[in-house]
């Protein structure tokens, strides 16, 4: 049991580190026009998925809601912040143009893709075992 908390705690430290990258990421490309809303939450999942040491569904589709949350966040941080609060751009969500609305939903939906799945496996215990040499049964030597 042990382990996959283990793996867990890896995985959710993975996912802050991921998140934080994103939400910088997204930072640095608007400042040049770009807009890649995509980014803050598909990092999130990407480094849970990294750093996590076993395959796990649950874990997947918690960071495809972190990854939601994440992504409305950094639409609000951007573009509502210095006028509006979080609540009113949740209220008004369905203002929120096409292309925003696509790429929160890609964010959820590769968030939880890669969010499930282990990437490296550092610990000696998640290592998959090598697969074992396919063996013949032994002849009797007799022809047919």
């Amino acid at each position: 049991m042990s382990r996959i908390l283990l793996s867990h705690f890896l995985g959710l430290v993975g996912a802050a580190i991921g998140g934080v990258a994103g939400f910088y990421a997204f930072e640095w490309l608007l400042n040049r026009g770009f807009y890649g809303l995509a980014i803050p939450g598909s990092f999130l999942g990407l480094g849970c998925g990294m750093l996590a040491q076993h395959r796990s569904v649950p874990r997947g589709v918690v960071c495809g809601v972190a990854s939601l949350g994440l992504s409305l966040f950094t639409e609000w941080w951007f573009a509502y912040h210095p006028r509006y609060g979080f609540l009113y751009m949740i209220q008004h969500l369905g203002e929120l143009g096409p292309v925003t609305l696509l790429m929160t939903g890609l964010a959820t939906v590769i968030a939880f893709w890669v969010g499930q799945d282990a990437g490296f496996r550092l610990l000696p215990w998640s290592r998959r075992p090598a697969p074992a040499a396919e063996s013949k049964p032994p002849s009797t030597g007799e022809t047919a």
